[in-house]
Order: C-alpha cells, then sequence, then structure tokens
C-alpha cells in the first residue's frame, strides 16, 4: 500500500471508529501524525484527498474539519466522476437508472405528499401537449427529481441526480428523431402520476420501469 494511501486508510478509521465525529477539529498536523506514526507529507496529501472528495473541510487560518458526512455532500465526487462518461456507456447510466428510479418512483407512491403531486401536475399542466423537444427534457429532468425528492431517501437522489447527466443528450436526441417520443413520454408521465395519486406503489414502480427502458430500448436499436 502506498504511504499516501495508508494515512488515507488510517483517517477512515478514526472516522469509522468515532474518534473523529461530524463538525469535529483534526488535531494539529504534528500531532495527529505522530499519533498515527505518519510523515507530515503523507499526512498532507491524504487530508488532500479527503478534501477533494468532501471527507474533510481544510479552513485556511482555523484548521481542518470532518464535514457533515452527508450522503448528498459526498456523493457530490460521484457527479464529478460521471462527467467524464463516453457516450459508449450511457446505454450502462440507463441501466443503472432503470434498477433505481423504479424503486425510489415506489418509495415515492407511499411518501410523497399530495401538494408535491399539485406542482408536478401543474408543471405537466403548464407544459402543454405539444412542447419543444428542448422543453420536454428539462420538463422530464423536473419531474424525475420531485418523484426521488419524494421517496425521502437523500442517497437515492444524490445517486440518480448524479446519473441523470449522462443520458440527458440520449433524451434530446430521442425527442429529436422519434416521431413518437414526445406524445409517449407525456403519456408515460401522467401514467405515473396517476399510480402516485392512486398510492400504488407497484404501479408507480411499473410506469417508471417502462419509461426508462424505453429510452433504453431505443438507445440499443439505434446504436
Amino acid at each position: 500500500m502506498a504511504v499516501t494511501d495508508e494515512a488515507i486508510e488510517k483517517i477512515k478509521e478514526m472516522i469509522v471508529s468515532g474518534a473523529l465525529r461530524p463538525g469535529d477539529r483534526l488535531p494539529k498536523e504534528s500531532e495527529l501524525a505522530a499519533e498515527l506514526g505518519l510523515s507530515r507529507n503523507s499526512l498532507r496529501e491524504a487530508v488532500r484527498a479527503l478534501s477533494l472528495i468532501r471527507i474533510l473541510d481544510v479552513r485556511q487560518g482555523d484548521g481542518t474539519y470532518v464535514t457533515s458526512l452527508d450522503p448528498q455532500l459526498l456523493l457530490e465526487a460521484l457527479s464529478f466522476v460521471v462527467d467524464f462518461h463516453r457516450d459508449d456507456t450511457v446505454l450502462e447510466f440507463l441501466g443503472v437508472r432503470r434498477i433505481l428510479e423504479p424503486a425510489a418512483t415506489a418509495m415515492a407512491a407511499l411518501r410523497i405528499p399530495a401538494e408535491e403531486l399539485d406542482v408536478l401536475e401543474g408543471r405537466l399542466d403548464a407544459l402543454g401537449s405539444q412542447p419543444s423537444v428542448e422543453e420536454l427534457v428539462a420538463s422530464d429532468l423536473e419531474f424525475h427529481r420531485g418523484i426521488v425528492a419524494g421517496s425521502g431517501n437523500s442517497v437515492l437522489c444524490s445517486l440518480l441526480d448524479g446519473l441523470s447527466g449522462p443520458t440527458t443528450r440520449a433524451r434530446v436526441w430521442r425527442g429529436l428523431t422519434q416521431e413518437d417520443a414526445v406524445s409517449r413520454t407525456l403519456h408515460e408521465h401522467r401514467a405515473i402520476l396517476s399510480a402516485l395519486r392512486d398510492r400504488d406503489a407497484e404501479a408507480a414502480r411499473s410506469w417508471a420501469t417502462v419509461h426508462v427502458a424505453s429510452v433504453e430500448q431505443w438507445l440499443r436499436s439505434t446504436l
């Protein structure tokens, strides 16, 4: 194991064991290096790496702190990595969405407040029956983000938000080239919303699966 990796593991162990808790300030560099049996250089590199993935927060002139460790904060690193996807991995991102999003939609059927459903329906009504592809894709992103937020699971929210980016171009492409893409998307959104209104988790899961799978199937046949 590289020296920096060893330093990262030792700091991670302190956080996992509870020796360092969210919001805690790390001991002085010289003290922590001695406590962990590390050189100050390797400790410095470890702190730098852990700050990049939002585990630690380095505050100039104040010290280094453990962040809140909130899942949404930590999963921001996933969004950064996802930005480097290649076009040939879009199908894989869609495959992951097809696994996670129906589960989140089923959870939302039991938890999302009626007021939030009213907001989603209002946005669909405002969109009309013949939106532009750009308007439709923007609405699609907001529609799904609202439903996933209604699941009450912040980890799912962050994961799916990070995965939505790589599939956006495929959605636009489909809207421009597939004849009935706009009407199908609007119909599927209405069906999902109806299932959520009925608090029917399995119907919501099924329609969400159909919705994501239709983009995946179209892209697979096109490629």
